[in-house]
């Protein structure tokens, strides 16, 4: 007899036989309570996460077997960093720091979800993921943290699966964290500053000027946009279309003295 197959997404080590666990299982005659407590055993190290799983259960013997998967790599990463989200501008501002103990950890997490082979290869496309996020790597950008991988400077760490970190690097990571906040803080007031005075010196110049100006002087797309005031040109665009639907009516009073002639 074929196997039933239950799919649920539970919070780590908290599944409960609350809906939409107990139902499911109700019907399958197996022991609920016991069931619960397998996954949340399974499911403990993602605490915080919503984590995928699936039950596959033998209704004549009551064996079941269940099957983990595992968040995406940016949610464990946001786990290991500490962090709600990752960076909006990845290329320009890092938000956290994580050494490659913990690189290490998520990829062995991530194992049977990976494309790598090898668990430095792995390492590799955990790396490449907190390059999109704007977090560093080991206190460097992330490409640079993999170059040194290629290398081998972390060869042996991965050899011996090294994933644990001491509380004094857990601290210093959480002051590096700060750090950076700081500093984009900072920098964030520093072009706030420069944006006004460069509007402020072209006032009455056209916008799109105004914007040449503040991209030449490097400042981000967000904060022009919530700089540099657009109800010109967005008044003008109002204003284009009534022009553009004048057409057809001209058309359609051409069309009118036609229609006459035809009734005469």
């Amino acid at each position: 007899m074929p196997k039933e197959k239950v799919e649920v997404l539970v919070e780590g080590g908290k599944a409960t036989a609350a809906p939409p666990l107990g139902p499911a299982l109700g019907p399958m005659g197996v022991n609920i309570g016991q069931v619960v407590s397998d996954i949340n055993k399974k499911t403990s190290s993602f605490q915080g996460m919503q984590v995928p799983v699936k039950i596959f259960i033998d209704r004549e013997t009551k064996q079941y077997e269940i099957v983990i998967g595992t968040p995406p790599a940016s949610g464990l990463i946001k786990k290991e960093a500490n962090l709600e989200k990752g960076s909006g501008k990845a290329k320009h501002e890092m938000v956290a720091d994580i050494l490659i103990e913990q690189v290490i950890k998520i990829a062995k997490m991530k194992e049977t979800a990976t494309l790598g082979k090898s668990l430095k290869e792995k390492v590799k496309e955990v790396i490449g993921t907190c390059q999109s996020m704007g977090i560093l790597v080991e206190g460097k950008p992330a490409k640079e943290t993999m170059k040194d991988v290629e290398s081998g400077l972390f060869d042996e760490e991965i050899r011996l699966e090294k994933t644990e970190l001491t509380a004094e690097e857990l601290a210093k990571l959480e002051e590096e964290k700060k750090r950076l906040a700081e500093e984009l803080a900072k920098k964030k007031a520093e072009f706030e500053k420069i944006a006004k005075e460069i509007i402020a010196s072209m006032a009455g110049k056209a916008r799109g000027e105004i914007k040449a100006k503040l991209v030449l002087s490097g400042i981000p797309d967000d904060m022009i946009k919530e700089l540099l005031p657009i109800e010109g040109a967005a008044a003008a665009a109002a204003e284009a279309k009534p022009a553009a639907g004048a057409a057809p009516a001209a058309e359609a009073k051409k069309e009118a003295p036609k229609k006459e002639e035809r009734k005469r």
